[in-house]
């Protein structure tokens, strides 16, 4: 039975069944959980969340104190709501159980009298046995795989220029110099799936056309992967990201680049892109049905307010509506010519409060990606210190690895430390995001790219944050 109560009101061994309010104002992630420990207490009243919900068939009332929870109801139920994201969006796609093994004794059967065969019986030849998989690439340290995916990004990059040439003359282009690039994608997000996504973030506006193609791919093939989509399916989500935006190839350069807001009638011409895409990659070699379809319907959305066609649901294909996430993911998170980059935290938390337009399920997927912090985001600890994001801990969103250097009570840089926040031995936490605008950080994604920032940026170069305001174009 569900009991409204005050946060302050809350004690070990009662069940949270929710907080008041959006996920966006406190720090966690799932709000179902049994309260075992002081520290989740701690960080429950530092939420700054009022009122909560605590469910009395599963936790203690109130009134009955601080008796221990039943084991067997207690089991698998404590995890803090980011600590564990489970696959609440991918419900029913769990691994299917494999039979047990015969006994020997049965296999072999009576040795003293062996089965016989009567005349019309056969023996069926024995199939081949299916080749073994390939083996999955090995896992590798953050820093290690972006020397790795720095190069990737490169060859992909000039991948797509070559494309986006040949379509701005309105030749046909032939997708199958992708498939390379898309292997050599696919395993580095294998090895370390957070090491090219970070990299991707990366762009300097003139380069803002062949790498938000890149990173729209990147980003599709990492969300197809999280969703579990089989080998094909995730190649076929990368192809469609790389040729989302053909479309805009066609369009003038002042049109695209516009510093400025747009007329409406130059919305009008911006928004024909997806059709004019669509007419080209139908004449084009190697582009899969699946290509075509994100294409077309990329900026279609959910709820029904997007183009060209204002479908709505399951009209759109799944593809589609990943790409719409991941389209818009990145031009928020991108340096354009009439914009600074967001910080990815900030655009992850204006995503999710936008309601209408994404798929829940699958931007759950990929929140889950990314962190609700991702690499490279702002965020402000309990010790009233200033940290970057550096990597993600599966399984404990809310617990990244951080580096610290900003002290906002002496509004001075200290001396940077690497901050494992899910390790054991400390009490700091994320309280929540912090705009870069609001202290004097300067560029901050030196922090946490191992030099690829001045290298991809150029020397100097600043990635700065935008506040959250200001048009999405299309």
């Amino acid at each position: 039975m569900p009991k409204k109560v005050a946060v302050s009101q809350l004690r070990v061994g009662m069940y949270l069944q929710g907080l008041e309010g959006s996920w966006l104002d406190h720090p966690f992630w799932r709000t179902k959980f049994l309260i075992r420990s002081e520290e989740q207490l701690q960080k429950l009243r530092d939420s700054g969340v009022g009122e909560c919900w605590i469910d009395l068939a599963k936790g203690e009332d109130v009134a009955t104190g601080l008796a221990e929870a039943a084991p067997a109801q207690a089991e698998g139920e404590a995890e803090l709501v980011t600590a564990d994201v489970e696959a609440e969006a991918t419900a029913g796609a769990g691994t299917p159980s494999l039979p047990l093994a015969a006994p020997a004794e049965a296999l072999a059967g009576d040795a003293a009298n062996p089965p016989t065969l009567d005349a019309s019986q056969t023996i069926a030849p024995a199939e081949p046995a299916a080749p073994a998989p390939p083996e999955p690439p090995a896992k590798a340290e953050f820093s290690e795989e972006l020397e790795r995916a720095a190069g990737i990004r490169e060859r992909a990059g000039e991948v797509v220029a070559a494309l986006l040439e040949l379509a701005s003359q309105g030749m046909p282009l032939d997708a199958e110099q992708c498939l390379p690039v898309l292997k050599e994608v696919s395993e580095s997000i294998a090895r370390n799936p957070g090491a090219l996504l970070a990299l991707m973030r990366l762009k300097r506006h003139d380069e803002y056309r062949s790498m938000h193609a890149v990173a729209v791919s990147v980003l599709m093939v990492s969300l197809a992967r999280e969703l579990t989509l089989d080998d094909q399916a995730c190649v076929n989500a990368g192809l469609a990201g790389l040729l989302l935006d053909v479309g805009k190839a066609t369009l003038p350069d002042e049109l695209v680049n516009k510093p400025g807001a747009l007329s409406d009638d130059e919305w009008a011409v911006m928004k024909t892109h997806p059709q004019r895409g669509h007419a080209l990659l139908k004449q084009s070699a190697g582009v899969t049905p699946e290509a075509l379809d994100v294409c077309l319907r990329h900026h279609e959305r959910v709820d029904g307010s997007g183009y060209p066609d204002g479908l709505a649901g399951a009209k759109i294909s799944e593809l589609a509506r990943m790409s719409a996430i991941c389209d818009v993911y990145d031009a928020l998170t991108s340096n354009r010519p009439y914009k600074h980059p967001w910080d990815p935290a900030e655009a992850i938390a204006y995503m999710a409060s936008c309601k209408g337009p994404f798929d829940p399920a699958i931007f759950s997927a990929f929140v889950r990606c990314l962190g609700i912090y991702p690499t490279g985001s702002l965020v402000r600890l309990q010790s009233e210190r200033l940290a970057v994001v550096l990597e993600q801990n599966p399984g404990a969103m809310s617990e990244p690895v951080v580096r610290v250097f900003f002290c906002t009570k002496t509004k001075q840089r200290i001396s940077p430390a690497r901050l494992d926040l899910a390790s054991s031995g400390h009490e700091d936490y994320i309280v929540g995001r912090e705009s870069a605008a609001n202290w004097p950080v300067g560029n901050t994604e030196a922090l946490w790219s191992h030099g690829y920032a001045a290298k991809i940026l150029g020397a100097g170069a600043l990635a700065g944050r935008a506040t959250l305001s200001g048009t999405i174009r299309p």
